[in-house]
């Protein structure tokens, strides 16, 4: 399960960054999740929930963007999303695509808890 090595990577990287500021713990982080990676989204959130414990991140909430999968035709450059499967042919010409979308996974940002709003 590969989630948990990557919610591991996201629970450090926003700790770290929570250090650096006058933080007592994590809001929120959210991140971009491309639907062409192999992440489940239920699985990550589950191993976030348990990698988290214990750190700054305990009580924080973890908001996944779903991006979609999105193509462009290296022939007539007709960008589309494929509506079912996911075809690498372009649906004018035939030709094959490239992805131009959906494979990210990338933290978009950290919102952090600090001494005014606990106090």
């Amino acid at each position: 399960m590969h989630e948990l090595s990557i919610a591991q990577s996201i629970v450090d990287l926003a700790v770290s960054e929570a250090r650096k500021h006058p933080a007592l713990a994590i809001k929120t982080i959210k991140i971009r999740l491309g639907e062409f990676t192999s992440v489940v989204r239920e699985a990550l959130e589950l191993a976030f929930d348990a990698v988290a414990l214990g750190t700054l991140a305990a009580a924080a909430t973890l908001e996944i963007e779903v991006v979609p999968l999105a193509t462009q035709c290296f022939n007539c450059r007709l960008s589309f999303c494929p509506a079912q499967g996911f075809c690498f042919l372009c649906t004018r010409c035939g030709a094959p695509v490239e992805i131009v979308a959906g494979t990210e996974m990338q933290v978009e940002y950290i919102e952090l808890f600090d001494r005014q709003e606990v106090s």
